[in-house]
């Protein structure tokens, strides 16, 4: 059930989030490269993943790279 609840965030997140992020900007990039499908995989093992570290540290999920170079508040 959780991979197809991933393979759904990635989907929706490429095809229908209209806000910019850094994972969407990277799963665009694969897509032109690699093929749509192969991006929505990569892009949901990569949320897996933010998902896994979030859990084990406690952070909070950051939208996107800061820009002014600063830290995230914690």
């Amino acid at each position: 059930m959780m991979r197809s609840l991933l393979y759904e965030a990635a989907q929706v997140l490429l095809t229908q989030v209209k806000r910019w992020s850094a994972l969407k900007a990277w799963g665009a990039q694969i897509s032109r490269r690699r093929g749509h499908k192969k991006a929505i995989i990569a892009l949901a093992r990569k949320i897996a993943v933010i998902l896994h570290r979030m859990w084990i540290d406690g952070t909070e999920f950051d939208w996107g790279k800061r820009s002014d170079g600063a830290a995230p508040s914690v």
